[in-house]
């Protein structure tokens, strides 16, 4: 098979079938576990406190893992890597079903983050062996798609499952779907040969400490640890980095993906996924609390507004696909950020007294410009990268996303410290800021050389 052709009809399908299973699985289970947890907290005779690390192990252990695992992808195979993932992830699925006690649970939730690592570090990788190069866009168009649709339907599921059965049943439904997923992806998923090189352990050792720390640095900023400790992480954390970046600077298929960064478009592309997912969970985070403290919504009113932004872009992103496969990410990404700008400052300024309507049709606003944007960038990333580095820009891709969401719900924690009366307002108000700087950052791209994209 040519790799630059994708796969044959219908293999295709049967293929793009499993990575959006995949993908629904580990999307759906964030989100499915935050609405869970009072439920699983009181069952378990856990704190509301303690029960957060049932949330917190699984994003912690997929942004620790999602590059050393990418890496790993370039060098075995991307397929393999995928359906170890999707495996132990069905494994762990069922260990968290079966789990008698909040120390089981989190185990069984760290194992299973590793699980959903594996199919989030080289998804996007898959993708571009599975279509052809002039229909990438529309590939990863389908994977946005499925991401926005198990974001608007994961709290419904949960709420569906706990309303006929205790919380285990929300993880053993993973269960049948990843054993069916797994094998269909025996089959059908493509075969790249990987280059063999041996893999470097401390490397991704070095990864997992930096990001790991970062992470617990800025929750911790965010929700009022004791300074010292916060800067002796970011201490900590910044040395091993310089370290890690030397080490990666000297290696030609590095684990940071360093000589990546180095591809103007590439490293503006990246940019470009931060800030705006900065912009985004500032906006998810912040809301909540303005519908309901400020407005006085209740929590099925606030599910309600909060479910336009990722509707629209189950519509929007596949006319973004197309529109990825024939013009330049700058420009679409720079009109998506654009509008997305424009529709956080109304939410900023919607006044005292919203409606419904009035909240629903600026998260809408926003949603088309997100869902216009989201497509063409993570083109951009993937196609930029040589193809025998498709892994490393897969796992850089998930892990700007991971960077923007963390960022943010640390700053959304520190704003609501320094002005809880007006914090959601100002929140917003600086996730357009945010969603303003990634237009310029993406609009920037128009003005390098066009990238040449390997095959």
């Amino acid at each position: 098979m040519d790799s630059d052709q994708g796969l044959p009809l219908p293999q295709r399908y049967w293929a793009i079938a499993v990575v959006a299973l995949g993908v629904t699985l580990a999307v759906l289970d964030g989100a499915i576990a935050n609405v869970a947890l009072p439920t699983i907290a009181r069952n378990l005779h856990a704190s509301p406190a303690d029960s957060i690390w049932v949330v917190n192990a699984y994003q912690l252990t997929i942004t620790m893992s999602l590059l050393p695992l990418a890496s790993l992808g370039d060098r075995i195979g991307y397929w393999r890597v995928y359906l170890a993932g999707l495996a132990l992830f069905t494994v762990s699925s069922f260990a968290c079903a079966l789990s008698g006690s909040l120390a089981e649970l989190t185990i069984a939730r760290v194992i299973q983050g590793f699980g959903a690592a594996g199919l989030m570090s080289v998804n996007t990788a898959l993708i571009r062996h599975i279509y052809p190069h002039k229909q990438l866009g529309r590939g990863v168009s389908i994977n946005a798609t499925v991401v926005a649709i198990s974001s608007v339907i994961g709290p419904t599921v949960a709420s569906g499952v706990l309303a006929i059965a205790p919380w285990p049943w929300l993880f053993a439904i993973n269960v049948p779907i990843g054993i069916a997923a797994v094998s269909i992806g025996l089959r059908a998923l493509p075969r790249n040969p990987g280059h063999r090189q041996p893999y470097d352990y401390v490397s991704a050792l070095m990864n997992a400490v930096f990001f790991g720390l970062a992470i617990v640095a800025v929750d911790g900023l965010g929700h009022g640890e004791h300074r010292p400790f916060v800067i002796g992480e970011f201490f900590v954390a910044a040395i091993v980095c310089y370290f890690l970046v030397r080490r990666q600077s000297k290696q030609s298929a590095p684990l940071l993906p360093v000589d990546l960064l180095r591809i103007p478009v590439f490293a503006l592309s990246i940019g470009t996924s931060v800030c705006s997912f900065c912009a985004q969970m500032l906006t998810f985070v912040s809301l909540p609390f303005l519908l309901q403290n400020g407005f006085g919504m209740s929590q099925v009113e606030t599910g309600f507004l909060m479910t336009p932004w990722p509707l629209v872009i189950v519509f929007v992103a596949p006319l973004a696909g197309v529109l990825a496969d024939r013009y330049s990410a700058g420009i679409l990404g720079g009109i998506g950020l654009a509008i997305l700008t424009v529709g956080l400052i109304l939410l900023a300024t919607v006044g005292a007294h919203p409606t419904a309507f009035d909240i629903a049709w600026r998260m809408a606003v926003c949603g088309l410009g997100f869902g216009l944007f989201q497509t063409p960038n993570n083109r951009q990333i993937i196609g930029s990268a040589p193809r025998h580095r498709s892994g490393g820009a897969s796992g850089m891709l998930g892990t700007a996303r991971l960077t923007g969401q963390t960022l943010s719900a640390a700053l959304v924690a520190l704003i609501f410290g320094l002005a809880p009366q007006r914090g959601p307002f100002i929140a917003i108000g600086v996730a357009a800021a945010f969603s303003a700087a990634a237009a310029v950052v993406s609009m920037l791209r128009m003005a390098g050389k066009r990238s040449v994209e390997a095959a």
